[in-house]
């Protein structure tokens, strides 16, 4: 019967557009069903035929209606997400943590560049009292100091293979 199953999933795969060892486990699904309500089927290859077809139709009719993602389409939007904006609220504690542990004058520089309103550079250089063309290499060393304070947190992934 594995052999029957086998060829006839193959002959009707293609058709239906869809990979033959899954129209193949779906009838054995369906043998495996139907063996704990009415037992074995009087006539097995009769039956197999007709379970492979009527899968072979499922699978068309799922294909008709499923949609594969295209790049030129736009993802659905998670931004409701309650789990997104648990995710987004530590990462943002976690950041402003970190910018806090920075030395200097880096905390307040940063403070003012993550402020909800969007200061411009000349709003934040008259904050912090100091000339607008300072504030871009400031920032930079800012920015560097905070990435290796993460990079410093951030667990090392474990070594694969053997070590030497």
């Amino acid at each position: 019967m594995h052999a029957l199953v086998r060829a006839e999933a193959r002959a009707e795969a293609q058709a239906a557009g869809a990979e033959a060892a899954d129209l193949e486990q779906a009838v054995w699904v369906r043998l495996l069903e139907r063996r704990t309500g009415s037992g074995m089927p009087e006539d097995p290859a009769r039956w197999v035929r007709a379970a492979v077809r009527a899968e072979a139709r499922t699978a068309r009719r799922r294909a008709r209606r499923e949609r594969a993602y295209t790049g030129g389409e736009s993802p659905p939007d998670w931004t409701g997400c309650p789990e997104r904006i648990a995710v987004g609220a530590d990462e943002r504690r976690a950041l402003r943590t970190a910018v806090g542990r920075l030395p200097g004058r880096c905390p307040r520089l940063l403070e003012a560049m993550l402020a909800p309103h969007d200061p411009t550079y000349r709003e934040i250089a008259g904050e912090l009292g100091m000339s607008q063309g300072s504030l871009g290499p400031m920032r930079s060393r800012c920015l560097g100091c905070l990435r290796r304070m993460l990079a410093a947190e951030v667990v090392a992934p474990e070594l694969r293979g053997k070590e030497r």
